[in-house]
Formats: C-alpha cells, structure tokens, sequence
C-alpha cells in the first residue's frame, strides 16, 4: 500500500503536470497564425435606402419609375490586414461550413497595411460605380461616352495642385482629346519646360489648368505632366451612388447595375422577389469572377433572398455546396442578369441558366 506521503506526492505531480499542459494549450491556442477568416458580410438594398436615403439617386430633371422587391448586393466580412489571427480562430473558422479560412498573403500581399488596403478597395468602388453607371444607361438605350480622366497625380509633379484624380480630361492646347493614348500623344509633342494647357471638367464643371511640362524617367527629351491618364465617362444624366465608406472593392457593380436599370425603365424588374447577387462590371456589361461567393450566398440566404447570381465563372465554386433554397443563375453579362430576373420575376419556377 502506498504511503500517504507518496501519494500525496504523485497527486501534486499530476496536478502540476496538468496545469502546466493547461498553461501551454493556452499558449499555443493563443499564437498567431498567417491566416485571415473570410465570413458572411451585411447585404444592403439597392433598391433601399442607406440612412434615410435612397442608396442611388438621380438628377431633378431625370424620369425614374417605381419599382419593387430587393436587389442586395452581397459582402464578406474580411479579418482586416494588421489583426493578428489566432490558431483557435483558424481553427473555429475551419469548423464553420460558412467560413473560409486562407493564407494572409492571399488577400493582403506584399504586407499589406490597414490604410494601403482601404485606399485600394475604395478606389475599386469608385471605379466599379462608374462602369455600373455605363453599363446600365447602355442597356438602357442611353448613349455613354468614354474620355480620358486623371487616374493618378505625382507627388510633387508639374500637375500637383492643377489637376485632381477623376478629373475628365477634354482637351490639350485647345484640342479635343478622346482617349487616354490621345492624350499621351498630344503632350508628348512638347518639350520639356514648355507651357501645355489643360482642358478638364471636374464636378460638372469646366476649367483649364496651364502646366509646364517636365521631363520624368529615364527619357529626358520628352515632357510630362505628372499624371497617370485611365478611362472615364460623360454620362448623359445625373446619378449619384450612396453607399459611402461602408464598402470597399468592386464586387457589388452588377447589382449597382440593375438597380439602376430598374429604376429607369418601367415595371419592377424583380417582380417583388428578393434578389441578391453579386459580380464585378465592365462598362460594356460584362460580369466578372469574385472571391468569397459561398460566403456572399450565406449572407443572401440569412436576408432572405429567393435569387442569387452568380457570376459565371464563379458557378463551379457556388455549385459545391448547399444551395441554401436559393436559384442560383448563372450570368455572364449585364443583359443576361436583366433577362433572367425577368423572366423569374413572371415565373419563378422559369428555366433559366442555373449553377447546378
């Protein structure tokens, strides 16, 4: 029999021993890992409003029509570049069939910061409103016109202080300009510490900013101005988007798209369904491929949605899994979307292109 004075010790053995497997559990359950979550986000309502406001309005003189049901463009909840993810998180996130766990590096690279990723997602929204913009007054029967805007101003530049990002560039020295290459071309003619005039409209209003050229890079005979020159539109009607900060990337584009082709055109495209979906835009309505879009149709299916779409090449992904009750409707363009919300919203047991 053992003594109570060795039992006493192997007790506090055990009890030692435990507690220090407790204390290291802890330790390593609490150390980082280089991973991000990637959970179901809010939906938000085109059709609706965002705090009292309709999330998209339109010019005093510009004739809308009423409409119904819901058309949400869908977000993922993203671990933010700088959080510093747990193993237990990873973990927690692994087990959750609706979340997605991936490297750091996959959606953050090259390090990535808070601010760098804010500043990037929200330049993809602006760029993703303006093409939605295009590609619904297009489908619409509306005619856009493309023209060259600012993209970018160097710091410290010739046109710092002159020239802001979406500037709309139309003209130089006095010449109309229509594309970004036409614009390269008619200041590369110049000589470095010449004089060049700068035709712009900036918020709906025109002005000339008078710049001298300078030579940057390597090529010190050809004169510059110091801004990076992309594509940008004249829309013949007003429209402004409100969704704000709230948002970031360009993944709500076909749903900004048809809610704006829905209000100007009659009748409710959705018939009163509620539809979500998601997919970026090109001005000449073509849906592009998005990241998270089993974690955008969970959100869908906790909204509500009778309807997702999906981008087409994003089908294979959202096919493999639960369909949550929803259709899920294979789009590859703008028009292809408005066909089928249609044809849905007169009968929603239609055959239409589906993921399945």
């Amino acid at each position: 029999m053992s003594s109570p004075m060795r039992l006493s010790r192997r007790t506090l053995t055990l009890a030692v021993g435990l507690s220090v497997l407790t204390v290291l559990t802890c330790l390593v359950a609490f150390l980082p890992v280089p991973y991000v979550t990637m959970k179901p986000g809010p939906v938000f309502n085109t059709l609706g409003e965002i705090d009292g406001t309709p999330m998209i309005t339109f010019g005093d003189d510009v004739r809308t029509y009423p409409t119904d049901g819901r058309l949400d463009f869908t977000t993922v909840s993203v671990t933010r570049a700088e959080s510093k993810m747990s193993l237990a998180g990873a973990i927690e996130g692994w087990l959750d069939p609706d979340v997605n766990v991936v490297p750091h590096d996959f959606i953050y690279p090259d390090q990535q910061t808070n601010e760098e990723s804010n500043a990037e997602g929200a330049a993809q929204l602006a760029s993703s409103q303006d093409a939605s913009r295009a590609a619904a007054l297009r489908a619409a029967g509306q005619k856009v016109v493309e023209v060259p805007k600012v993209a970018g101003v160097v710091e410290d530049g010739p046109a710092e202080g002159e020239l802001e990002v979406d500037d709309l560039i139309l003209s130089v020295d006095g010449r109309e300009v229509t594309t970004p290459a036409s614009v390269g071309e008619a200041i590369g003619t110049r000589s470095p510490g010449d004089e060049v005039r700068i035709g712009y409209r900036r918020d709906g209003r025109e002005g000339t900013a008078t710049i001298t050229t300078t030579a940057l890079g390597d090529d010190e005979k050809k004169a510059r101005i110091g801004i990076t020159v992309g594509s940008g539109f004249r829309f013949p009607i007003e429209i402004q988007n409100h969704i704000g900060d709230r948002v970031g990337g360009s993944s709500a584009g076909t749903m900004f798209a048809l809610a704006i082709y829905d209000s100007l055109t009659p009748g409710a495209l959705t018939g009163g369904q509620n539809v979500a979906g998601t997919g970026t835009i090109s001005p000449d309505g073509q849906v592009g491929a998005i990241g998270g879009v089993r974690q955008k149709m969970a959100g869908a299916a906790r909204a509500g949605a009778d309807v997702f779409l999906v981008p087409a090449d994003n089908c294979t992904e959202a096919a493999q899994g639960d369909d949550f009750g929803m259709t899920l409707v294979k789009v590859g363009t703008l028009q292809e979307a408005i066909d089928a919300v249609s044809e849905l919203a007169e009968n929603p047991k239609a055959e239409v292109a589906s993921c399945g």
